[in-house]
């Protein structure tokens, strides 16, 4: 048999535990509402802070990639296009482009539509001339 002084011990034990557990929960909740708060806040910017190279102004940007080339060409490690290359490079951009059936469809009407309208100024202008 259990004596009260043992129950009693056990009663406080079993409070501390549940208190200790309560206490933990709500601080995860805590946790996680301000993480989920967080969350929220960034969600309504529209993008990080650059850093680096991309916080710095289009002139900058340039400024030090033009050195950085400059560089390359006196070290004697920049590349180079020959005439082969740069056709084959070129070759290998319009396959890719041609493969987009709907676009290649959309330059074929634009450029008919251009032809149509050079050749009704040139009928205009010829009827013009023979009135």
């Amino acid at each position: 048999m259990a004596t009260n002084q043992q129950e009693q011990n056990r009663g406080e034990q079993q409070r501390g535990e549940q208190s200790r557990g309560e206490n933990r929960s709500e601080q995860n909740l805590g946790s996680a509402g301000s993480g989920n708060a967080a969350r929220a806040d960034n969600g309504s910017q529209k993008s990080p802070a650059k850093r680096g190279f991309a916080a710095m102004d289009e002139a900058t940007q340039r400024q030090i990639a033009s050195k950085g080339g400059q560089a390359a060409h006196q070290k004697g490690t920049a590349h180079e296009f020959d005439s082969e290359e740069a056709r084959r490079a070129g070759q290998k951009g319009g396959e890719a482009v041609s493969r987009d059936r709907e676009h290649m469809a959309e330059i074929g009407r634009k450029g008919g539509e251009s032809r149509q309208s050079a050749n009704r100024g040139a009928r205009q202008g010829g009827k013009d001339e023979k009135r």
